[in-house]
């Protein structure tokens, strides 16, 4: 992939995701695994999610966050294993000694992906698609490991890229053909777009790439407000977001819009310890650890309000945070409001690197509650 130098915006993006990298990492320590369908998370009588789960599970509908009693059903040969997060650091942190080997200007987004702008990389022919090549090659070669790559001029079809061919893939994007790419591309596949949009979207009979793109950015906006600037520009192949080797992440959440309006302490309850767990995980995929924790309800008129705990030394264990968030449902009128949406956040993040996590019981929790 060649760039020109007329345009700044036009760059050699590389975006490294892990195949299956929790679960990659087990089959590689544990030689009775390899080839089997392995779910890392929670065993299959508790009330716990999957974290991710082997090629070979997936093969049966399993995903991430995912109930374990779901999996069960689905896979009821399934080796569940429970997580390593210690182990999972210490290949993350030889991955991104690898990156460091090519490029200084890279981005790791979470314990098994980064982005890599490699536009003023000496050797490999100034080629990306060989820099990237090398990359998955030395990754498997030192870790014994496999990653897919995506390769394109920016990060939005970087990512997209690299979920293209997997496992072990390498997919290109050139600047040639971004455009043409992302009219053909489902929506449902644009990384930034959850299924909640999804479906907001397909309501207002947006299918395609091609169907954002008819949109004006007016309208775009007044839908999806900020993000409808977004939207308009990755419809047409456009992102400007450089890569950035110091990010550090603000915060991480998860919601959950119901396609019905839920009203009583129990099944949101249920749903809010599904969500803690959920957002945990991608916390710990991150590498982080938090300050604050916030519980996020929107009521069925629209009303939306948040309630936060923030605590005077880092999270580093979930034990106790159903408490927590039990007490901070005390302070909303869920008993006498129906609930639209959902949703469990941390923030105040920093790195986890001095931290040791606990090995925690971390799917085999029962919800209590001090609200009975």
């Amino acid at each position: 992939m060649s760039t020109s130098n007329a345009d700044p915006h036009l760059r050699k993006i590389i975006h490294i995701d892990m195949d299956a990298f929790f679960a990659a990492v087990e089959q590689r320590d544990n030689p009775h695994y390899q080839d089997k369908p392995i779910i890392v998370g929670g065993p299959p009588n508790s009330r716990g999610v999957v974290a991710t789960c082997s090629y070979q599970a997936r093969k049966f509908g399993i995903h991430s966050a995912m109930p374990s009693s779901q999996a069960y059903r689905l896979c009821p040969q399934a080796i569940f294993v429970r997580p390593r997060f210690d182990v999972y650091k210490q290949v993350s942190a030889q991955i991104r000694e690898i990156f460091a080997g090519f490029t200084t200007l890279f981005e790791p987004v979470s314990l098994d992906e980064a982005y890599l702008d490699v536009t003023d990389v000496d050797g490999y022919k100034g080629s990306a698609t060989l820099i990237a090549q090398a990359i998955k090659q030395r990754i498997h070669t030192h870790t014994g490991l496999i990653a897919s790559a995506g390769v394109s001029y920016n990060k939005f079809l970087a990512k997209i890229a690299s979920d293209m061919d997997k496992p072990d893939g390498l997919y290109l994007i050139s600047p040639e053909e971004g455009e043409a790419f992302v009219e053909n591309l489902e929506i449902g596949k644009f990384h930034g777009i959850g299924r909640a949009t999804e479906k907001k979207m397909h309501d207002l009979e947006i299918y395609t790439g091609q169907d954002l793109k008819a949109l004006p950015l007016p309208v775009l906006e007044q839908y999806f407000g900020k993000s409808g600037k977004y939207y308009y520009h990755i419809s047409r192949g456009i992102d400007h977001r450089p890569v950035v080797n110091a990010r550090i992440s603000k915060s991480v959440s998860v919601e959950n819009t119901f396609a019905r309006d839920i009203q009583g302490h129990e099944p949101i309850m249920q749903t809010l310890t599904k969500l803690l767990d959920e957002a945990w995980l991608k916390l710990q995929a991150k590498g982080m650890a938090a300050r604050t924790l916030t519980l996020k309800i929107k009521y069925h008129d629209f009303e939306q309000i948040t309630r936060s705990r923030t605590f005077s030394s880092q999270i580093t264990q979930l034990h106790g945070l159903t408490e927590v968030m039990a007490e901070l449902l005390c302070d909303t009128r869920v008993t006498d409001k129906k609930v639209r949406l959902l949703g469990v956040g941390f923030s105040g993040l920093q790195p986890n690197a001095d931290v040791v996590f606990q090995q925690l019981d971390l799917f085999e929790r029962i919800a209590k509650s001090s609200l009975r």
